[in-house]
């Protein structure tokens, strides 16, 4: 199976327990990119840089981890975007960015049918509210048609939510993108408190029942430190992390569960056992400060089947 993850890389300066920051590289799909390939998957990532030294660097390190970089698109003369991350007491986060000129934005204004055609022929393909919120109209209209050509052809869609408000003009621009997606979309894994803040649902069952719906197969809303709930078919169940741990750092804690539990599903896990394994690759990664732990802090099991509870 092969997965395609849509979206911006950015340079990151993430705050250590000192309070220095350190340099690397991150962006909420490109973890999970990152994540998939340290998990056995073909990962490629889909976006475009300038032809700097920072953006020549992002490219060897993603392609020390195994991700495809093929179908990354080079823009002359730009720069990619920049963010910090600095955290609190309890390991939450404030983000603070520099991206409006990124050339990763113009992605699908640039793409060629040859690009599109290729990523058509995906498995999945995986997205984010935040690659959506990069796009302008007729960009996110290319991104739809690409959708809709890729499932014509028997690959699937999964999204994450992950809604940002500083990334939209406004809140009914970002409804609206996201309302016209949904109906694209086979797997579904957002945050509760990110579809509370976009369409007001005042509980899980109301969000759960918006997204099914739109005719999305297989949803999976994270509550962080509460775990998840499933929905598939008529069923809806819970799904609680095995263990519940002290956060250094939650930065990409959605992202690497998408991963797991997307990787899980791959190779023929339930739905249970997917969850177990994004609550165990998340539980690892919010140990150690920045969106990308070391390898060596990956843990052994997380594909190791099994169900919760």
């Amino acid at each position: 199976m092969k997965v395609a993850a849509i979206g911006e890389c950015m340079i990151e300066f993430s705050q250590t327990p000192d309070g220095a920051f350190r340099r690397g590289f991150g962006g909420d799909t490109l973890n999970t990119a990152l994540y998939l390939s340290r998990l056995g998957v073909d990962a490629s990532y889909v976006t475009a840089l300038g032809d700097d030294a920072l953006s020549e660097a992002m490219l060897t390190s993603w392609q020390s981890e195994g991700i495809k970089t093929d179908l990354v698109t080079r823009v002359a003369g730009r720069l990619p975007g920049l963010y910090m991350i600095e955290r609190d007491a309890r390991g939450e986060r404030t983000f603070l960015y520099w991206r409006d000129r990124a050339p990763a934005r113009e992605l699908f204004d640039r793409a060629d049918s040859a690009l599109l055609d290729r990523l058509a022929r995906f498995d999945w393909l995986y997205l984010s509210g935040i690659s959506l919120s990069l796009y302008g109209d007729s960009g996110r209209a290319r991104l739809r048609e690409l959708l809709a050509n890729t499932r014509r052809n028997g690959g699937k869609i999964a999204f994450d939510g992950n809604y940002r408000p500083h990334g939209w003009i406004d809140k009914a621009t970002a409804r609206r993108a996201f309302e016209e997606m949904l109906p694209l979309i086979d797997l579904a894994m957002p945050t509760f408190e990110d579809e509370q803040a976009l369409f007001g649902d005042d509980n899980l069952q109301q969000c759960v029942d918006r997204l099914r719906a739109a005719g999305i197969s297989e949803i999976v809303v994270k509550r962080g430190a509460h775990g998840c709930v499933i929905a598939t078919g008529s069923d809806c169940i819970e799904a609680p992390p095995p263990h519940v741990v002290q956060p250094v750092d939650t930065t990409a804690a959605g992202d690497s569960f998408n991963a797991a539990y997307l990787a899980a599903r791959i190779t023929g896990a339930s739905p249970r056992e997917a969850a177990l394994a994004g609550h165990r690759l998340a539980a690892a990664v919010i140990l150690s400060p920045g969106a990308v732990i070391e390898r060596e802090r990956m843990p052994k099991n997380v594909l190791t089947r099994g169900e919760i509870g």
